[in-house]
C-alpha cells in the first residue's frame, strides 16, 4: 500500500501556507496598489461583502502581509513579494490558456488552476512554454 497517497481534501488541509482566499486578496491588492485600496474598494473588486473583507484583512494583518494606514490597505514587503508572485502566476496561466484554448478561453479556468499549481511546476511550464508575460515576480 502506498502511504503517500491522500485525497484532495487531505492535501488541501496539509497546506501550511496562506489559504486560497488569502491568495486572492493579496493578488487583488497587488493588482490595484497604484490606487488607494480600502475595504470598500477591495470588497467591490472581489465581489464580496465588506464584512467578509474586513475579517480577511484582519487575518492578513496578523500574518504581517498588509498594514492598514489611514483606512488604506498597504502590502508589507513580504505581502508585496507574495502578491507579485501570485499576479505573475495568474498572468502566465492566463496567457498559457489563451494560447492553448484560443477562442474557448475562460478566465474561470485560470482562477481554478492558479491555486493548485506549485512553484516548481510553474517554473518548469515557463521554461517549456516561454510566453510573453509582463514581468516576473520580485525575488526574495
Amino acid at each position: 500500500m502506498n502511504d503517500n497517497f491522500y485525497t484532495l481534501t487531505n492535501y488541501l488541509h496539509q497546506k501550511n501556507k496562506i489559504t486560497y482566499p488569502m491568495e486572492d486578496y493579496l493578488e487583488m491588492i497587488y493588482r490595484t496598489q497604484d490606487n488607494p485600496i480600502t475595504i470598500t474598494s477591495l470588497s467591490k473588486n472581489l465581489n464580496i461583502k465588506k464584512s467578509s473583507c474586513s475579517k480577511m484583512i484582519s487575518k492578513l494583518k496578523n500574518l504581517n502581509l498588509i498594514n492598514v494606514e489611514n483606512n488604506q490597505i498597504v502590502l508589507t514587503k513580504s505581502g508585496f513579494q507574495i502578491g507579485s508572485y501570485l499576479y505573475y502566476r495568474h498572468h502566465f496561466l492566463e496567457q498559457f490558456l489563451k494560447y492553448l484554448n484560443q477562442d474557448d478561453f475562460k478566465l474561470e479556468q485560470v482562477e481554478k488552476l492558479e491555486h493548485f499549481i506549485d512553484e516548481i511546476t510553474l517554473k518548469n511550464l515557463i521554461k517549456l512554454i516561454p510566453l510573453n508575460t509582463e514581468s516576473k515576480p520580485e525575488q526574495e
